[in-house]
């Protein structure tokens, strides 16, 4: 990679974009960057949960109409402007076994509708 390179995000098979936690990505419309985990209460992999869990971030989410500072949730999602934005997965899975630095955090992110 050459210097000054920014490395792209990755666009999922889903049209989902991934993005860590401080990075500023393009979902099609807004620009979303995810700013803090809020809650990451997703059944670990080496347990049977009765509940999946769910993810709530903090995000930055920027239109054409200013910016703003709103609540992601895995199990709904944020209507922005005239569609919606959907956190669609995350990675890497919880464990029993270590703790999820922040950093480690990618989000699957995707936006339905238009501006």
């Amino acid at each position: 990679m050459l210097a000054g390179c920014a490395t792209l995000p990755k666009v999922n098979e889903d049209g989902s974009i991934e993005a860590r936690l401080g990075q500023r990505i393009d979902v099609g419309g807004p620009k979303v960057t995810p700013l803090k985990g809020l809650e990451d209460s997703r059944c670990p992999m080496e347990a049977r949960c009765i509940w999946a869990g769910r993810v709530r971030l903090e995000v930055k989410v920027e239109t054409g109409r200013g910016r703003s500072v709103r609540e992601l949730a895995s199990d709904k999602p944020l209507t922005v402007a005239d569609g919606q934005l959907e956190l669609l997965g995350v990675m890497p899975p919880t464990s029993t076994q270590r703790p999820i630095a922040p950093g480690d955090y990618r989000f699957a992110l995707k936006f339905s509708g238009g501006l």
